[in-house]
């Protein structure tokens, strides 16, 4: 175990951690991060947790100072991440909002992605169907129409 990282696992944490690995409808990540933080408890060291689960360094790391900030609750819920995919502009949103306003072109009763594709072009993230709309942040790709 890392030095000043000191794991102390309640009896009632204890209970928890097993039966977590005791259940076997537990998702398998949560049933390693029960054993990390289980041998880490007992005094195993870093290098003895890397071999008995085949896990890597910074995942043994990870989940002893997890389990240290937020107990086991902490081992149950993932953190949250950013999305990978940028939010769009407020005016991106507000330009989508008012070209919705107007019924859709033709005979058709609602907006699809495609029409709204064609009408706007304004494109990039904020009208993208799937083979059907080829839009990107400078127009149509060349030798599409």
């Amino acid at each position: 175990m890392r030095t000043g990282i000191l794991l102390h696992v309640t009896a009632d944490d204890c209970g928890r951690l097993l039966a977590i690995i005791g259940n076997r409808n537990s998702p398998q990540k949560h049933l390693w991060r029960a054993l990390i933080v289980l041998l880490a408890a007992d005094g195993h060291g870093t290098i003895e947790i890397m071999r008995q689960l085949d896990v890597a360094k910074a995942a043994a790391w990870r989940w002893q100072e997890r389990s240290t900030q937020a107990g086991t609750d902490g081992l149950l819920r993932d953190r949250t991440r950013p999305s990978r995919i940028p939010p769009l502009g407020t005016a991106i949103i507000e330009r989508v909002v008012q070209l919705t306003l107007p019924d859709p072109p033709g005979q058709t009763t609602h907006w699809t992605a495609p029409a709204m594709a064609k009408v706007s072009r304004s494109a990039g993230n904020s009208c993208s169907h799937s083979g059907s709309s080829r839009c990107s942040a400078s127009g149509p790709r060349p030798g599409q129409a």
